[in-house]
């Protein structure tokens, strides 16, 4: 996942309607975890995005009175700090009809 797509969903947390979030599934409860399941994805993703990127900037041997600023760093943890929550983008996605999501048991039944 690339950051930069996920930048259509709010920066604030605000009141949404739950008719519209229980839509898709007619349970709010059952729609509420399917969004969770989704915002902790995204968060994993964009910890793996922010980690591999800033490995550019690890220096073997580093001691730390060593260590300078570098505004790059600066630059690129200051644009993943200013992205929308994992949560905010979840939900986005789920108003939005990206998110795809399965029953398991349903899953292990046809498997049978």
């Amino acid at each position: 996942m690339e950051a930069k797509k996920k930048l259509n969903a709010p920066k604030v947390t605000s009141t949404v309607d739950i008719e519209k979030v229980a839509e898709k599934t007619g349970n709010i409860y059952e729609a509420i975890i399917i969004i969770a399941k989704r915002a902790a994805q995204i968060a994993e993703e964009l910890k793996m995005e922010i980690n591999e990127k800033m490995e550019d900037f690890n220096v073997p041997g580093e001691i730390l009175e060593e260590i300078f600023e570098n505004r790059e760093q600066i630059e690129l943890s200051r644009y993943y700090e200013n992205l929308p929550k994992p949560h905010l983008m979840a939900l986005q996605e789920w108003l939005d009809g990206e998110i795809y999501y399965r029953y398991a048991e349903a899953n292990e039944a046809s498997h049978n």
